[in-house]
């Protein structure tokens, strides 16, 4: 007799909700930015100017710092100032000072005039240019003002926000601490990539596949190996994850097979949200929380089932798992970016569920144009070389055909005009 799933089908949006429910932020810790490695880390604080940058009037070019008010008249060079330097001088009517870039600006002048603009001979300075008061001097505060909010909380650190840290002198800051992920993969058929493998048996690829997507969303990685399909070995690595990590993720094993163990598991230990999405690839991708014991202080254990085959468990990452790791951590933009494409060839619907098909993205011609990594198969791993996004088609019967448009998550960075994955071009499957 066929067995129904006991799970009610969810829609992308609900599942999505589900989750962002049972998300606590994770706690804060602080670190080092001139040592750790701060890149990629979200700021649990505001970070505010306290004092103003400049500190003092500055020069923004080489050249001459002198009062506007001489006119084009000669002046006679006096000294040189350098970046760095407090000059202890006062420009008097009729007299310059050659400056360098950022040195702070002398008493009487009020004006900086570029050195390619004059002529100097004989410390004789002939300007021209006319010139207006505060040309070429950067005011006291212009880049940041004593009080002014610099970085928000939950901004993720780059390069351009490390340096601004460094420039307010916060050397150290209080950041959200990243969640540690737990990564099982499951089935008697799996093996270690760099072992034998008997015949019917696969490498598994979804465990480190999916450590790198942890790594790359800010996570720390926990490889708790394969577990053969026994409900004894699969119940004790998903208890070694409710000691160790913030968050579960699992391979295989969700699906309706008699050894499909973790969908039962999660629901003996915890409570599951749902088991099923209207999704594809990845319809039976499962969310479940899993309470700790009362001893220990800590929000619960979020686990999530992916599918076994390959390109489901990565689209399930990025669409259901990804956006999580990034709330846990506190990023104020935990999402993807969704744009408008332009197909450049046909794409098939999926007759009864929304599909995330998988695209390169490049910007032609003023539109961003989408292509196809070929046949969409699940297990087909290839269609997710050299993608960029995920295309959203709605479910359906008709084709969309060459030149429609589609909205698409952003999983990449544009690719040049005209790429493609360098895999088969055949129409999706």
């Amino acid at each position: 007799m066929q067995r129904e799933s006991p799970y009610p089908m969810v829609s992308i949006d609900e599942a999505q909700r589900l989750i962002r429910e049972h998300i606590t932020l994770l706690g804060v810790e602080e670190i080092d930015v001139l040592r750790d490695a701060a890149a990629g880390r979200v700021l649990a604080e505001d970070v505010y100017g306290v004092e103003p940058l400049p500190d003092a009037p500055k020069a923004a070019v080489d050249g001459y710092a002198l009062r506007s008010d001489d006119g084009s008249a000669p002046r006679r060079v006096i000294a040189e100032v350098t970046a760095g330097a407090m000059p202890g001088l006062r420009v008097e009517p009729g007299t310059a000072v050659r400056i360098m870039t950022g040195a702070p600006i002398p008493d009487g002048a009020d004006a900086v005039i570029a050195v390619e603009y004059t002529d100097e001979r004989d410390s004789v300075l002939i300007v021209q240019r006319t010139l207006r008061a505060g040309d070429n001097i950067h005011t006291v505060g212009q880049d940041i003002a004593v009080g002014q909010l610099v970085l928000a909380r939950g901004t993720t650190l780059g390069a351009a926000e490390i340096g601004l840290l460094a420039t307010v002198g916060r050397a150290r800051v209080m950041v959200y601490r990243r969640p540690v992920v737990a990564v099982l993969a499951t089935g008697d058929e799996v093996y270690e990539p760099d072992g034998e493998v008997f015949p019917g048996g696969v490498r598994d690829s979804n465990r480190y596949a999916l450590m790198a997507a942890v790594r790359e969303a800010g996570g720390l990685a926990l490889s708790l190996g394969i577990a053969r399909d026994d409900v004894n070995v699969q119940r004790a690595a998903i208890l070694a994850a409710l000691d160790q990590a913030d968050v579960l993720l699992t391979s295989g094993g969700v699906s309706m097979g008699t050894r499909d163990l973790i969908k039962p598991l999660l629901a003996e230990l915890g409570t599951v949200h749902f088991g099923r999405i209207a999704f594809k690839p990845g319809k039976p991708t499962t969310f479940a929380t899993i309470e700790r014991p009362a001893s220990v202080r800590s929000a619960p254990l979020l686990a999530f089932g992916l599918p076994g085959y390959p390109v489901s468990s990565l689209v399930s990452f990025e669409v259901f798992v990804r956006p999580a790791l990034r709330r846990l951590q506190g990023d104020a933009h935990p999402e993807r970016p969704h744009v408008r494409v332009t197909l450049c060839e046909p794409i098939r619907p999926s007759a009864d569920r929304p599909e995330y098909q998988r695209a390169v993205v490049s910007w032609e011609n003023g539109r961003l144009m989408a292509r196809s990594t070929g046949r969409q198969g699940s297990s087909r791993l290839l269609s997710m070389l050299g993608a960029n996004a995920l295309l959203i088609v709605p479910a359906g019967m008709t084709p969309y055909a060459a030149g429609a448009e589609l909205d698409a998550l952003m999983t990449g960075h544009l690719a040049p005009p005209g790429a493609s994955s360098g895999s088969s071009s055949a129409q999706p499957q």
